[in-house]
């Protein structure tokens, strides 16, 4: 299969009590499908994965994969421990997600050598695409291109979130896929197949425009240049849940430490809403 179109990276909504909200989640689940969305990423770093049990992962995507008929349910498996990552992909394979997405390992710094037997060990737990998620202002380590090549030759890896600026070029083997909103137009306009992406919660119809209509492609980037500032004004996903909560959605708050954006960010967010 081809991974590609607007994947939106799903906020994980929380009740009062700061457990799962299932029913919230559902209901964000369809909404999102209806505007724009052509499959949804559950238990990212957008949806709070550090603070996600690992139940409350596998319960997303069952609720995922019950919900979203043929649209694609990618699980967020990755962490920087292979055994536990292997462990969620088995888990989110069981629960018959679409594909994995496994970030690079973060903190203990593998190297080249290490990076290569953590995907390996991921892939060989699972029948299902794996997507590389090259994220290097968060996990301190970068995969470079030709690093993503050889990944590439392994079975089952057949993506990559793209999330460095610098080079983010066409990988031979992998679909490539824009790792931030305001990268989708010159993911596009490379070859990429589409973007995992966070904005879309908010306006997924414009961006999968910028998909089917390559002419007003970057009139469409243009036109959006100031959301993607203001869901940027502090850390993901802290600006996305609050403007999903002022444009009626009920996602609840943060789990520590993560917190709400202060009074002059929300502001920010309000005006470009």
């Amino acid at each position: 299969m081809t991974i590609g179109g607007v994947l939106t990276a799903m906020v994980t909504p929380f009740g009062e009590d700061g457990e799962l909200n299932e029913e919230a989640a559902v209901a964000l689940m369809r909404h999102l499908l209806e505007n724009g969305s052509d499959g949804l990423v559950l238990a990212g770093t957008t949806g709070e994965s550090p603070t996600l049990a690992d139940d409350e992962k596998v319960r997303l995507w069952e609720l995922g994969v019950e919900e979203c008929g043929d649209a694609p349910v990618i699980a967020g498996t990755g962490t920087n421990d292979t055994r536990h990552s292997i462990e969620l992909t088995e888990r989110a394979s069981e629960a018959g997600v679409d594909a994995v997405l496994a970030v690079t390992p973060y903190y203990n710094k593998p190297n080249r050598r290490g990076l290569i037997e953590h995907y390996r060990g991921i892939a060989a737990a699972t029948d299902r695409p794996v997507i590389l998620y090259n994220i290097p202002s968060r996990v301190v380590v970068d995969i470079p291109n030709g690093l993503l090549a050889e990944l590439a030759e392994i079975p089952n890896v057949s993506a990559v979130k793209q999330a460095r600026y610098e080079d983010p070029g066409p990988i031979e083997g992998l679909d490539l896929l824009a790792g931030n909103d305001d990268m989708l137009a010159d993911v596009l306009d490379r070859g990429g197949t589409g973007g995992i992406l966070v904005a879309s919660h908010l306006v997924g119809t414009e961006m999968r425009r910028m998909i089917d209509e390559p002419e007003s492609r970057h009139e469409i980037h243009e036109s959006l240049q100031d959301l993607f500032r203001a869901l940027s004004v502090t850390s993901n996903p802290m600006p996305i849940k609050a403007a999903l909560n002022m444009a009626g959605h009920d996602v609840g708050g943060m789990r520590l430490p993560m917190v709400e954006p202060s009074e002059e960010e929300q502001a920010v967010i309000r005006e470009a809403l």
